[in-house]
């Protein structure tokens, strides 16, 4: 059966069936995604289902519908590679996935499109995180349940009441989700003769993943609303790359404790370890240290070290952990034929693993685009012609995925207008009117990389949390300040004309538990206040589908004034118009972008909350939209 792509890829522009620019624009679906349906609780057992994420078949339709309303035509779907395989290496969830299948016929029916989102924080549930399943850690010779007490990662379970919120981006500097990403995406270079079941390590485990991937992708060919899928959610580099392991990588969580790289090593191999106790991010050290894994557990089980000692960057010495290549990780080590030479990341490791992922799926799925990740706020990979042309096939269509946090707001939990970090170099902006331009120069910024390359650029993942001041929003109704938050943000997208999808719908979110993973809340859903919440920040007008190249976007939020400049062409231009801003009507004027009028008519379709604008000729146009006087 051979799929028709409802989009393909035109240099920085994706185009629909009929060859027109469309941006698309919905949410993440979603964030409840990344733990069981069942049983309860989400235990950390591998007996689990994930039947029921993101939502119960039999409520499809209303949630569907309620996310076309608000102009979601495209979703980033959220699967895990644990919800796929649990049970072993090969053994695959097949009534999970009859139950996704079945609730992408329902996306179908309401015209919705979605990339599959192999989705993972920090590696695995049992890493603090969520994504890989429990027999890939058993498999290198780890003991999870021996992580929280020997400091190899942080994880609800574990640390019960003691657990900071928005703490699990710590994991990605312990020694657990650090060494599994490393032998991951780079065990080939790193660990040569660490072998499981006689297969390189690195191998195995990315071969078991891509089987995985293809199996998911062989249940849903019939689906047409899947358009494609992403490689990876925000990889990340583990010990690669860090020049002396002695330090350690970026600092993801407002408070908290920090090894280095070697100490993480040692304290995963019983040996107690000092902790440096930080505030602000990393910016502040407070004084004193915290001793990591002080009962002196081993994470190892019988038979197995660590794949790091065996590759000779440390010994014990006189009782006690000794570093002997504290470098070990920023060159290609002794024995490799690229010995000695600098390593990055996403150019010798995560690119190549995209490369083949893609080459996989694509072999059954030849119209899929395909969503490459970099680091968040880090290396990206970059991408030439030649890199993506497939034998006797046309080109890969990869777009450029990237993620944008408000980093203050997010790990703080506290919105204030008035000051703004760099996501990229953490240098704060303050006053309102600045504030506004530094979100949308980063977004734009952003997406300039890609776009010179040649490729669009989609913002996978942005929002903000609904629980900003410990929860105040649901003791008074009031979400006005996540709504000029998000209208903040919306204003940069609109700036940079990008795709987006906003993290994220969790149909099962509440107050008490929020998105149901490690304290986060950043759900635009919740039953208990109504279903949507602060819509007005993210429902919104838009060009969906431009006859043309589109110029310029903006939104008015004060005065609900819809802006939008285009290069028009022959045909029709697509206008998502929501009726919550405009409850009495809208008034449209579209005229040439120098003066005076403009041969084109327009269609209103309040009902449907379109506007269709037809034009016979080439040249620039401006569309405005205002509410009916």
């Amino acid at each position: 059966m051979k799929t028709e792509a409802r989009f393909v890829t035109d240099g920085m522009y994706l185009r629909d069936a009929t060859g027109r620019v469309v941006i698309l624009r919905g949410c993440n679906l979603g964030g409840d995604s990344k733990i069981p349906a069942s049983p309860p609780g989400a235990p950390l057992s591998a007996d689990v289902s994930f039947v029921g994420r993101p939502f119960p078949e039999d409520e499809a339709d209303a949630h569907f519908g309620r996310l076309a309303r608000w102009g979601f035509t495209f979703l980033r779907l959220v699967i895990t590679w644990e919800a796929v395989e649990h049970s072993g290496p090969g053994v695959y969830d097949e009534e999970y996935l009859s139950y996704l299948r079945s609730v992408l016929k329902r996306a179908e029916a309401h015209g919705i499109s979605v990339f599959v989102d192999p989705h993972q924080d920090v590696w695995s549930r049992w890493t603090g995180g969520d994504g890989a399943p429990l027999w890939t850690l058993e498999a290198v010779g780890l003991d999870p349940a021996r992580f929280d007490a020997a400091g190899a990662a942080i994880t609800r379970e574990g640390q019960g009441s003691s657990y900071r919120p928005m703490s699990w981006g710590l994991n990605y500097l312990r020694y657990a989700a650090a060494t599994m990403n490393t032998l991951f995406f780079a065990g080939n270079a790193f660990a040569p003769g660490f072998l499981v079941e006689g297969v390189p390590v690195q191998d195995w485990l990315q071969d078991r993943f891509i089987a995985a991937m293809c199996h998911v992708a062989r249940r849903i060919k019939d689906c047409a609303a899947v358009v494609g899928f992403g490689l990876f959610n925000e990889p990340h580099y583990g010990f690669v790359g860090l020049a002396d392991l002695r330090s350690h990588g970026r600092i993801t969580a407002p408070s908290g404790a920090v090894l280095s790289a070697f100490d993480a090593m040692a304290s995963a191999s019983g040996y107690p370890r000092p902790a440096r106790r930080f505030a602000l991010f990393g910016m502040l050290t407070l004084p004193g240290r915290e001793t990591i894994n002080p009962a002196g557990e081993s994470v190892f089980r019988p038979g197995h070290s660590c794949p790091w000692k065996l590759a000779g960057v440390w010994t014990d010495e006189g009782g006690g952990p000794v570093l002997k290549k504290s470098g070990y990780f920023a060159a290609f080590p002794a024995g490799h034929p690229r010995a000695g030479e600098r390593v990055s990341f996403c150019g010798d490791f995560l690119k190549p693993f995209q490369l083949r992922l893609m080459a996989a799926l694509s072999k059954k799925h030849a119209h899929y685009l395909f969503f490459a990740e970099g680091v968040p706020m880090g290396e990206r990979v970059s991408w030439r012609p030649e890199d993506l042309v497939r034998d006797g096939e046309r080109p890969f269509q990869v777009v450029d995925a990237l993620h944008w946090y408000d980093g203050l707001t997010l790990l703080s939990k506290k919105w204030r207008s008035w000051i703004v970090a760099d996501a990229e170099t953490s240098v704060p902006t303050f006053g309102r009117s600045a504030v506004r331009r530094s979100v949308r120069d980063q977004l734009s910024r952003l997406a300039a990389r890609p776009r010179a390359e040649g490729m669009p650029a989609f913002l996978g993942e942005f929002g903000v949390p609904f629980d900003l001041n410990g929860g105040s929003s649901y003791r008074t109704g009031d979400f006005s300040g996540q709504e000029r938050a998000l209208s903040s943000y919306y204003d940069g997208i609109d700036a940079a004309l990008l795709h987006s999808t906003i993290w994220n719908y969790a149909a099962g979110n509440t107050h008490r538990d929020g998105d149901g993973w490690n304290t986060e809340d950043l759900s635009i859903y919740c039953a208990e206040d109504g279903g949507g919440r602060a819509v007005r920040g993210f429902s919104r007008p838009y060009a969906m589908a431009t006859s043309g190249m589109p110029l310029a976007m903006s939104f008015d939020r004060d005065t609900a004034r819809f802006s939008y400049e285009w290069d028009s062409r022959e045909g029709v231009t697509e206008i998502y118009v929501p009726g919550h801003w405009y409850p009495d009507g809208w008034e449209t004027r579209v005229e040439a972008a120098g003066g005076g009028s403009a041969a084109a008519s327009c269609d209103s379709r309040p009902a449907e909350q379109r506007l269709y604008v037809t034009t016979g000729t080439a040249g620039r146009l401006r569309l405005v939209i205002t509410p009916v006087a």
